[in-house]
């Protein structure tokens, strides 16, 4: 009999029964038409992903508005206009028991010149490590413009309950609006949405509440949180931690763990293929200790022994993984059948230390969005270290925007 922590049921403080304790964590996908509508191919590769085995699949980055996008090919979910389809999407991701929840996401400033001239944010602070050519200006939003947002993304959540899918994650991570918000770097507004820290909160608890609100208890909630942005004046892990705190206080589902933004992004780190780095574990377990509700780690996870391990000693409620369900699908399949998969997630490289340098990790997003694309084809994933195919594949479809960094 296997008797993995991994195998047990988790309950969410909603009632809600998770079957395993696999999570497969957001990554953008990048495949909807020019109408920002699903596709075929987003059923056939949800619908993988959740006959994989995994108790909870997350989407990638569904945007609230058609004129705020993070990157070409997102979904985007502002009325019911989409409603057949996204029902498709929700029932092919809602395989054999798989819950299938949205994550529901504005990029604020981080949004490419290419598709937004005049991007908006909590201040019109812009991005610092990217030049003008490719991200503008952003202009700062009103108090009005704020609260306006805040029912978007409410709507989004109402028309995601209404289409089948069983949870909604708001992004609040990797430098996005609800992440800028947070941060007193990027947010020195001087209404009650900038300022103290239960200021700069004000933006993601007014969503979360109004989706609790709107949507009951039966549409698990939950929130993707930095750990810190790991800049001066940022976003702190103290600061984090009270976030944490107050949203586990107002009854959230669960929280998933991650940290950075587009000028530091510890979120896109390349590890070498058979080393295991965890990513924010140790944030992680304080966070767990300190609130009553399920935390999540992403990020580094390599073998069953060490997510069993990080389950047993308390540190994590669930295993996030990300890119090894890019390459291994089926992985949660695998070990629920008894089987010790190796997972190795290589390291690409062009052969010139250089260039690998300079566009390592951004080569990397888009290998796995090059694997993901086969996924939602039917075909399986190509493994190689080669990372002039993937290069060259994102150059040609999306021009110097695709090497941008998204998640």
């Amino acid at each position: 009999m296997n008797s993995l922590k991994l195998l047990e049921p988790l309950i969410l403080p909603n009632g809600k029964e998770i079957k395993n304790r696999f999570l497969k964590s957001a990554m953008s996908e990048t495949l909807a038409n020019r109408d920002h509508q699903p596709t075929e191919n987003h059923m056939k590769l949800y619908e993988r992903w959740a006959e994989g085995g995994s108790g909870i699949v997350v989407t990638g980055n569904v945007m609230i508005d058609r004129n705020a996008l993070g990157e070409p090919g997102n979904v985007v979910v502002e009325d019911e206009r989409d409603l057949d389809l996204l029902k498709k999407w929700a029932e092919a991701g809602s395989r054999q028991g798989a819950q299938l929840w949205m994550q529901i996401n504005h990029p604020g400033k981080q949004s490419p010149r290419s598709l937004s001239k005049e991007p908006v944010a909590p201040s019109a602070i812009p991005l610092q490590n990217y030049s003008s050519q490719l991200f503008s200006q952003p202009r700062a939003l009103t108090t009005e413009e704020v609260k306006g947002l805040v029912q978007k993304y409410i709507k989004t959540a109402s028309v995601a309950k209404r289409a089948g899918f069983k949870g909604g994650q708001i992004h609040g991570a990797h430098g996005y609006l609800v992440s800028q918000f947070l941060s007193a770097q990027h947010n020195q507004r001087s209404d009650q949405y900038g300022g103290s820290l239960e200021n700069r909160m004000r933006f993601l608890m007014e969503i979360y509440t109004g989706m609790r609100k709107e949507l009951g208890p039966d549409f698990s909630i939950s929130v993707k949180l930095n750990a810190s942005d790991f800049s001066s004046g940022g976003f702190s892990e103290k600061e984090s931690l009270r976030v944490a705190q107050t949203l586990a206080g107002s009854g959230i589902d669960l929280i998933e763990i991650s940290g950075g933004n587009y000028e530091n992004p510890r979120m896109f780190k390349e590890t070498e293929k058979d080393s295991e780095d965890i990513f924010f574990i140790d944030y992680a377990e304080r966070l767990k200790a300190s609130v009553d509700v399920p935390v999540v780690v992403t990020g580094g996870f390599r073998s069953v022994d060490s997510m069993e391990k990080a389950l047993r000693e308390g540190k994590t409620s669930m295993i996030g993984l990300a890119r090894p369900l890019v390459l291994y699908p089926d992985l949660p399949s695998q070990i629920i059948k008894g089987k010790r998969p190796q997972i190795n997630t290589p390291r690409l490289t062009t052969g010139s230390s250089y260039l690998d340098g300079k566009v390592g990790s951004l080569m990397g997003i888009s290998y796995y969005e090059h694997q993901i694309a086969r996924l939602s084809e039917g075909k399986e994933p190509r493994i190689t270290r080669n990372g002039w195919r993937p290069l060259w594949h994102t150059l040609k479809s999306y021009g110097l925007t695709g090497l941008l960094p998204r998640r």
